[in-house]
């Protein structure tokens, strides 16, 4: 792998409570892609305003992350809807992020699906073929960053939307090659992390919950900003994926 893009989750606040243990600011130089609180887990006009004009200072790709309608539960909840409810809710916040955007000028390259919506859609076709469809209609040039391989991932590609596909730095994978959420993720130590995501660019691997290595193919690496220590993540990430030649750069549409 010569390149990937490192994705972050930001933005995440209400009014004056802010999520994670630093600012936005000081983890905005080390990412190349910024997922923006889209208001209904997180967020809010102003924040979302705050976090656009932020990342258009430091040249990151601007992004909505848009949630279930859970702010008690950050998101993290399924909620019970039909596909229509469920779309109509994501076009809502995508609308949001691409409207701040459009206000300074900018545009919004992605869209990344937060916490229990990001699983349910790549579990669910029907629902994934209908966000595709209103993403086609309404940002046919919008990468949607997706877990490779499932639900989401497979309709992006069947429909020409372009697509994203995520390698996640500080959540670990079972034998299927997705993701295990955990609530409560703990202290992760840094130079094990930018290890891991080396051998992962490196030789397309990963070792899950099990003990075994699996194949891993992505264009992209998450750190969340909530993940206790994201700073010093990122810090040695860039150390590892740059002291091995890999260039840290947003997704190209070329």
């Amino acid at each position: 792998m010569q390149s990937v893009d490192i994705n972050c989750d930001l933005g995440e606040g209400f009014g004056r409570w802010r999520i994670g243990e630093v600012p936005d600011a000081q983890l905005m130089p080390l990412i190349t892609s910024a997922n923006i609180a889209a208001g209904f887990h997180a967020g809010d006009p102003n924040i979302i305003d705050e976090t656009v004009a932020l990342a258009i200072e430091h040249g990151v790709s601007i992004g909505a992350h848009m949630g279930y309608n859970d702010v008690q539960g950050f998101g993290r909840r399924s909620v019970k809807g039909s596909v229509a409810e469920l779309v109509n809710d994501l076009v809502y916040q995508v609308g949001a992020v691409a409207g701040f955007a459009r206000r300074h000028g900018a545009p919004m390259r992605h869209v990344k699906p937060h916490g229990a919506i990001y699983m349910d859609l790549a579990a669910r076709d029907d629902l994934s073929e209908a966000f595709i469809a209103y993403m086609r209609a309404a940002e046919p040039e919008a990468f949607v960053y997706c877990m490779p391989g499932f639900s989401t991932h497979r309709a992006a590609i069947a429909a020409g939307q372009p697509a994203v596909r995520e390698f996640y730095a500080d959540r670990d994978y079972d034998d299927n090659g997705s993701i295990v959420f955990v609530r409560d993720a703990g202290h992760y130590q840094p130079g094990a992390i930018a290890q891991k995501c080396l051998r992962a660019c490196t030789e397309g691997k990963v070792q899950t919950v099990t003990g075994k290595d699996i194949d891993i193919a992505f264009d992209s690496i998450c750190v969340h900003s909530d993940t206790p220590g994201a700073l010093a993540i990122l810090d040695a990430m860039h150390e590892a994926l740059q002291g091995a030649g890999i260039r840290i750069a947003a997704p190209s549409r070329s």
